[in-house]
């Protein structure tokens, strides 16, 4: 991790196509600014790890719905 200080109405530039910009500090918090790409997805990792953890559940949920299916068929066609 690269880590900077920067102070108020200064900026970093990542890549080519995005720069950070430090807008305001107030006590704790730091506001900043991002200029990129509108192809570019940008999320709070709060939210981002939210977003991970659902599709997460719903790849187990869509795994039980198959594997019950799957249970369904060989029963219906696979009598022993």
């Amino acid at each position: 991790m690269l880590v900077l200080t920067r102070k108020e109405n200064e900026k970093i530039k990542i890549g080519d196509e995005v720069v950070v910009s430090v807008l305001s500090v107030e006590g704790n918090s730091v506001k900043i600014g991002i200029e990129a790409p509108r192809e570019i997805t940008i999320l709070r990792m709060e939210i981002f790890e939210q977003i991970q953890k659902g599709n997460i559940e719903s790849a187990e949920k869509e795994l039980g719905d198959i594997t019950q299916a799957a249970a369904l068929i060989k029963k219906k066609f696979f009598k022993e």
